[in-house]
């Protein structure tokens, strides 16, 4: 008697391993599928088909000069930060809510959005002035190079993009320089989105360009 309840116990135990075992492997084989379906939304080839018909409304809006618009396109609740040069400067760089968007070209107050190249001279500017300098400073929605989660402009500026917004999908307008300045006159127009509740929102637009 004492034999059978002792091979039952050794039974039972041995089902309740086994159970353990395939349990695990399941999580195991659905985590890992989960992560690889993340590195693949995060691909490049992957954010541009999610990301590429948003991309282009926006610099269209851009382009036009189109801030109501523009505004729809921003996070509703991180905003819209604008840095003038590939390193994202937390404490610098200005950020705008979508409604405070609306108004920015009309809004003739000077700001400070960070620091020139080179002189390290204060940036200080409406925003119209801002734009026509670190935002659509060339035809950029006419780009055609784009990258997806892939940067192509490469200055001597610090490119702190991926740390800053590690769940984003970038869009980088390339216009590449011209032999008469010795390819030093490229400039690179980036679209920082980041999901929210299914849908992608402009939470960043950084300038790029040749710096010392």
């Amino acid at each position: 008697m004492r034999k059978a309840k002792l091979t039952q116990a050794v039974t039972w135990i041995t089902l309740c391993c086994m159970l353990l075992i395939v349990s695990s492997n399941t999580i195991s084989h659905t985590s890992q599928a989960e992560e690889s379906e993340v590195a693949e939304r995060l691909s490049s080839s992957a954010a541009k088909k999610v990301i590429a018909v948003r991309a282009r409304e926006v610099m269209w809006a851009l382009r036009n000069k189109n801030m109501l618009q523009l505004s729809a396109f921003v996070h509703p609740e991180k905003g819209m930060r604008f840095s003038p040069y590939a390193y994202v400067d937390g404490r610098k760089d200005l950020t705008f809510s979508g409604k405070s968007v609306r108004n920015l070209l009309s809004n003739k107050r000077q700001y400070t959005w960070g620091n020139y190249d080179g002189s390290g001279d204060p940036i200080r500017l409406s925003f119209a002035q801002y734009y026509a300098r670190f935002v659509y400073n060339r035809d950029f929605y006419r780009a055609r190079e784009v990258g997806y989660n892939r940067m192509i402009g490469k200055g001597n500026s610090t490119n702190n993009i991926t740390e800053t917004y590690p769940e984003a999908i970038t869009v980088e307008y390339y216009i590449p320089g011209t032999r008469r300045h010795q390819g030093m006159d490229w400039a690179s127009l980036r679209l920082i989105f980041e999901e929210k509740n299914g849908a992608w929102y402009l939470v960043g637009i950084g300038h790029d360009e040749w710096t010392i």
